[in-house]
């Protein structure tokens, strides 16, 4: 399967396969206006993508002149990937097509004690459920795409460490590539959604991107130039283990005050036990937003106070690495109409200059509890673009 995609390895290729997918449906004419190629050779490359069933004529366009051209777009049925959500309870798997829309899906829920071999085996029934529905033809899946928690040997394809599962050296791309022949892709669950969302959230267009995830942990990717940045020993994007208080409470990695003691969902509901006498024993965070939406103040406040905390953790990061764009997601951000007002407020009266504090942009991601799924998917389309 490798070797018949090596055309793909082309800049030329690539640079067409991706002006149509940033600004399809479009011309043969325009693609070679936009990105310096000759007509010929822009010919060329398309009718070699449509053979491979990367791209498809779509309709006709509007005539400057002369005749109408034919636009050109993406194949959404031309070739598939399987993503993988491996979170701290379930593992979910889904079929993808090139525009983020999902076909097939399976989950399998994860047992609260398990081994390096018991998780692998999970991981590998939930793709094999995928693979026995005949809705997809397995000769039109390009690769397998898998997200997870905790620090990420990329080049190797190996787990090192998670803290959700206690799970080490986890050689995930060795054993799925054994057993299903696809190449695999690992990544962090946070770089994962960063690349979801920049891909199919609306801001493939943006230069300098950074997905946030606030759920359980804290953790972010930077999507730079459409790639994401790792970092020499890839821990890249850990702003949850950034200190905002040397005097905080103390941290799984083992340090003091770390963003994530501050705002995860375990931090909400240790705070909100703490400052309200009468919260319940069994409390989550899920509660404490309804309790919130119900109008208790205590509540309420409760989130506004992680929206501060949240603001100085991105204000850190603004002023440390100055992205375009910011995308908050995960499951605290649920809670975005209380924490949102706060955050906002905080950048852009506290950002280091006027220009950084009226021109960064700040969103809650639009992809939902899909964002880190198909963040996993697009690691393999990633590698085409």
């Amino acid at each position: 399967m490798r070797g018949s995609f090596q055309f793909m390895k082309s800049v030329n290729k690539k640079a067409v396969l991706n002006e149509i997918r940033l600004n399809g449906p479009i011309s043969r004419a325009n693609i070679a206006k936009e990105t310096g190629l000759t007509p010929p050779t822009v010919t060329n490359i398309v009718k070699e993508l449509i053979e491979e069933a990367f791209v498809k004529e779509s309709h006709l366009g509007e005539s400057s002149g002369g005749r109408k051209p034919t636009l050109l777009q993406l194949n959404e049925e031309g070739y598939y990937v399987i993503g993988v959500d491996a979170g701290s309870n379930t593992i979910e798997a889904a079929v993808c097509n090139l525009y983020g829309h999902t076909l097939l899906r399976f989950e399998n829920e994860i047992p609260k004690a398990i081994d390096r071999e018991k998780f692998l085996n999970i991981m590998k029934q939930t793709i094999k459920k995928l693979l026995e529905d005949e809705t997809v033809q397995s000769k039109k899946i390009i690769g397998i795409g898998v997200a997870m928690h905790g620090v990420m040997n990329i080049e190797e394809g190996v787990s090192y460490y998670s803290s959700n599962s206690g799970l080490e050296n986890v050689p995930v791309k060795y054993e799925l590539e054994k057993e299903f022949g696809y190449e695999v892709l690992l990544e962090n669950n946070s770089r994962a959604l960063a690349l979801g969302e920049f891909w199919f959230g609306g801001f493939e267009h943006v230069d300098r991107f950074c997905g946030i995830n606030v759920g359980r942990g804290v953790g972010s990717g930077l999507v730079v130039n459409g790639k994401l940045f790792h970092g020499p020993q890839y821990v890249a994007g850990e702003i949850g283990h950034t200190v905002i208080s040397v005097n905080g409470r103390q941290c799984k990695c083992g340090n003091k005050g770390c963003l994530e003691t501050f705002v995860s969902s375990e931090s909400i509901v240790k705070r909100a036990k703490k400052q309200i006498s009468q919260a319940p024993e069994n409390l989550t965070a899920e509660d404490v937003y309804h309790y919130a939406v119900e109008g208790n103040k205590e509540y309420i406040h409760v989130l506004e106070e992680t929206g501060y905390y949240l603001s100085i953790g991105l204000l850190n990061l603004i002023n440390t690495i100055n992205p375009d764009t910011i995308v908050l997601g995960g499951g605290v951000m649920k809670s975005a109409e209380f924490l949102m007002p706060i955050i906002m407020d905080n950048v852009r009266t506290k950002a280091l200059t006027s220009k950084v504090r009226n021109e960064v942009n700040i969103f809650v991601g639009k992809l939902d509890d899909d964002a880190t799924l198909l963040g996993a998917a697009a690691l393999v389309f990633n590698e085409y673009f």
